[in-house]
């Protein structure tokens, strides 16, 4: 129970259905300032009690500050500091909430970990392996941010909201007297306040901000950035004036150097992807063609994936995609189901125009 809406009423379906219910809310690091949009925040841990005490359900508030910063913080600031654009929500989803969370579930009894997750989880009988599915409300899935649970996750997962909208949450929580019925939604960097660049400075962070050369396509120096960390692939700002619309199409940690170009040097047709995990078979034995998503609100698009060396993968799009960032998630759809996903590596991004 994050003290919002969605795990609130989460846990409220679950009562309805006869399910013995526990609420279990993290306790992260005190990084950022309390606000309505906070998760697991001294507010949002205040909002969660009162909810499991108006549900009339046993409360624990579960220490996760240690964890959180080794696995999610640190992990989001060095990603950034080489260059890269980290998913901390995958990593939180994996490392806390079906990790620590999930382990102190069981250790209470329970046999489920539920959550406010917009998603779905059936078993497949036929390849013996649990599924990971779209949520009915396509708009609010979050499929693709939970790409990397395994078996075990998913076999000790529900979600409750997978069928219902978020207007039908909002309705259900009011109607059972919830303050929280109207509270804003979470922000995507729950320990974040402002600039994430600013947050990693206060943590005594001085990789990612040493000055480098900015670079044409071609190689040539076309001014100084103040460290990598202020970029992203596809990023307009900070790059000086240039004639005409530039973007950043690649970061060179090596080099320490941000590479500009024009809108067509962001498309790429081949990508690489690591650190996979797959949901619906052990691993990729042969080349399969399926839908894939490059971020969070990126349409999936087609594409082949085949296996590579070092248990990677080899992604080629029908039609080439806008500004793969590495270090982001490639996630792998075959209708609504989640065949796997892996995180964008930067040693194969290919510019292949057609």
């Amino acid at each position: 129970m994050s003290g919002g809406v969605d795990s609130s009423v989460a846990a409220a379906l679950l009562i309805e259905k006869g399910f013995d219910v526990i609420g279990l809310t993290m306790k992260l690091p005190a990084v950022s300032t309390d606000s309505d949009g906070r998760c697991c925040g001294t507010k949002a841990i205040d909002d969660a009690r009162a909810v499991a005490a108006k549900l009339d359900i046993p409360f624990y508030v579960i220490n996760c500050e240690k964890q959180f910063d080794e696995r999610v913080i640190n992990y989001f600031c060095d990603e950034y500091s080489h260059g890269k654009t980290p998913n901390p929500c995958v990593v939180c989803n994996q490392e806390l909430k079906f990790g620590k969370l999930l382990d102190k579930a069981k250790e209470l009894g329970a046999d489920f970990l539920a959550t406010g997750h917009y998603a779905r989880v059936d078993y497949d009988a036929q390849k013996r392996r649990y599924i990971l599915k779209k949520a009915e409300d396509k708009n609010k899935d979050q499929s693709y941010f939970l790409f990397s649970l395994t078996q075990e996750q998913l076999k000790s997962a529900l979600f409750p909201l997978t069928e219902i909208t978020k207007v039908e949450v909002r309705r259900i929580a009011k109607k059972l007297g919830m303050k929280i019925h109207d509270k804003k939604e979470s922000q995507e960097i729950c320990f974040v306040d402002g600039k994430y660049q600013d947050f990693m400075k206060a943590r005594g962070i001085s990789a990612g901000f040493r000055p480098g050369n900015i670079l044409d396509i071609a190689g040539n120096i076309t001014g100084e950035h103040h460290g990598l960390a202020y970029y992203t692939i596809g990023q307009r700002k900070g790059i000086g004036a240039h004639g005409a619309l530039r973007y950043v199409t690649e970061i060179d940690a090596k080099k320490n150097a941000v590479i500009i170009g024009g809108a067509e040097d962001l498309m790429r047709r081949v990508i690489t992807v690591g650190n996979l995990n797959w949901i619906d078979r052990k691993k990729l034995t042969s080349s399969l063609r399926a839908k894939v998503r490059i971020r969070y609100k990126h349409t999936e698009q087609s594409a082949l994936i085949e296996p590579s060396s070092g248990g990677r993968a080899i992604v080629t799009f029908d039609k080439a995609q806008r500004a793969p960032a590495p270090g982001q998630a490639a996630v792998f759809y075959d209708g609504d189901a989640v065949l796997g996903g892996g995180i964008i590596e930067r040693d194969r991004l290919e510019n292949k125009k057609l």
